[in-house]
């Protein structure tokens, strides 16, 4: 078994190897003058069960290039199984045709994914669950819930909580944190005029004197993350906390989050942050322990599924 890393998020590699005791095999990856990809494999390879580690996060084609020719190259190294980790799945969010002459981004990436030679895909909180479909090779879905239902346990100080979908299209992800504690959900109803902005219209449910914890896989520019903690305080919430799974974060998104109503937003370290200075509402959890042990359930052929109960990961 080998276990390699692209540039995308190396602190996250490391801790994933960390947690399985496995080193990080030496890789080279530079560019050529022309900004080409250029990787260099320096262990042996033959006969490996490989795992690529690399979130095709910001700046996505240059991560997502990098992936690819590194696919390419342990697949002309004979490797026996390649397993590309994608911890966050780039264009995700481009599942299916919202216009005419739009493309489904989301299927091309599948495509090129399976075309360069990848065996196996493992990844987290899919964009939209049909995106499996995309591919004609195994496709293993993590959920990040596990993570963050612990996290939120020992953040908690007998709270009355109320789960927040920031769309309707979430409503099942906030219900499933909801049935963990035995509470209600909301759901704010909102449009979305152009991508990446968005206008709360209300908030469906009981939040009056409630700590309300929006759920949600994505944060891009935290436009429907700070409207909806706005409109949850003016409808009788006693605080706004995020829960996410990817924060991608876009520069806007400091500003945003800094004078936001909200408490705090907790993201998992599937994409590496870009900012240079740390805004103190933005913390970190990682993830690292739940993607090793689906690396080694894969690896010795065992149930990944079995990692989505709320405990298992830590096991």
């Amino acid at each position: 078994m080998k276990l390699i890393s692209g540039n995308s998020n190396l602190d996250l590699s490391n801790l994933i190897a960390e947690s399985i005791d496995i080193t990080l095999s030496a890789v080279n990856i530079g560019r050529f003058a022309d900004g080409e990809v250029r990787v260099e494999i320096n262990d042996n390879m033959r006969g490996q069960d490989v795992f690529i580690i690399q979130s095709t996060s910001s700046p996505v084609n240059d991560n997502l290039m990098e992936l690819l020719v590194m696919i390419d190259a342990l697949k002309r190294a004979s490797a026996r199984r390649i397993t590309a980790v994608i911890p966050y799945f780039g264009y995700a969010r481009q599942d299916r045709k919202t216009m005419s002459r739009a493309p489904i981004s989301a299927k091309l990436v599948a495509n090129l994914l399976t075309s360069a030679g990848a065996n196996r895909i493992l990844t987290v909180d899919l964009h939209a669950g049909q995106i499996q479909g995309f591919f004609d090779i195994p496709v293993d879905t993590l959920i990040a819930r596990p993570v963050l239902i612990d996290d939120i346990r020992n953040q908690i100080n007998g709270e009355q909580l109320v789960f927040v979908s920031p769309d309707a299209g979430g409503t099942e992800r906030a219900r499933g944190f909801a049935k963990k504690f035995d509470t209600e959900i909301a759901v704010i109803d909102k449009r979305r005029p152009e991508p990446g902005a968005s206008q709360v219209m209300h908030v469906v449910g009981d939040v009056k004197d409630r700590e309300c914890l929006i759920v949600d896989d994505i944060c891009d520019s935290a436009g429907t993350l700070c409207h909806a903690a706005q409109a949850l305080l003016n409808n009788g919430a006693t605080g706004v906390k995020a829960y996410i799974t990817h924060g991608v974060l876009t520069p806007a998104a400091d500003d945003r989050i800094f004078n936001s109503v909200l408490k705090e937003i907790v993201v998992t370290d599937t994409i590496k942050s870009a900012r240079n200075m740390e805004i103190d509402k933005i913390r970190y959890v990682s993830i690292a322990t739940l993607i090793g042990k689906a690396i080694m359930n894969i690896h010795n052929e065992k149930s990944v599924s079995t990692l989505l109960a709320d405990d298992n990961w830590k096991a």
